[in-house]
């Protein structure tokens, strides 16, 4: 993408409603936002689902539109992608979408406790070597930060064409002791028929095209006998 049409999109992206971007003095000043999400701006009582790394937002506005009863927020820090997100929801009128533009180490700024009640990560940055498997977005220090804002039957779904962050996770959720409530090394030849499988990101499907499985993992952010 040229730089004239970043400019654009990020242009465009101030005059969206449902885009936060604050600066990082700002959000640890206090978010107004933080613990009223759902009454302040979504004017519903409604659960709260987080999409991490959302780039273009295909799981944020696919799952929004499924689930008219559901708040959805994707957080990612690169503006021009989520300017399809944003605009798409514009486009189709979804009230029940939102977007932050910030890292997701800073998420902790951003909700209050047991705030929200689901968080998907879609195709992170697999950080292959072991000296960056601290950045990884399943790694315990990230688990940790959303543990401060997702309330005790909260879950995480992992999608990824990665092998290692696949293996690791599965790591993790082992070391944590940690509930796992579903793993597919294979998303599609396992037939599943349910959100994972019928919202498709962009690079997704150049993956598959080129025969990447694509893998999932469904577990609680909190230990089974906690």
């Amino acid at each position: 993408m040229g730089n004239k049409n970043k400019l654009q999109r990020f242009a465009e992206n101030l005059t969206f409603d449902n885009l936060f971007q604050l600066s990082y003095n700002e959000v640890k000043s206090g978010f107004h936002l933080k613990g009223k999400w759902a009454a302040d701006f979504f004017k519903n009582d409604h659960p709260i689902i987080l999409e991490l790394g959302c780039g273009k937002g295909e799981y944020t506005v696919g799952l929004a539109r499924n689930n008219p009863d559901k708040n959805y927020i994707g957080v990612d820090i690169k503006g021009a992608r989520l300017w399809r997100g944003l605009k798409t929801a514009s486009e189709e009128n979804l009230m029940n979408v939102a977007f932050i533009r910030a890292r997701i180490n800073l998420i902790e700024y951003y909700f209050g406790p047991d705030e929200v009640s689901e968080i998907w990560i879609t195709f992170p940055d697999p950080h292959p070597r072991e000296t960056k498997e601290r950045k990884r977005l399943t790694s315990p220090q990230f688990l940790k930060r959303y543990r401060k804002l997702v309330n005790k039957d909260g879950m995480v779904q992992l999608k990824t064409d990665n092998i290692i962050v696949f293996d690791y996770t599965l790591d993790v959720i082992r070391e944590e002791k940690l509930e796992l409530l579903y793993s597919s090394e294979d998303v599609y030849g396992d037939g599943l028929r349910n959100e994972v499988a019928q919202i498709q990101t962009f690079y997704e499907q150049k993956w598959l095209e080129h025969g990447t499985k694509i893998k999932y993992l469904k577990f609680s952010l909190y230990r089974k006998y906690e």
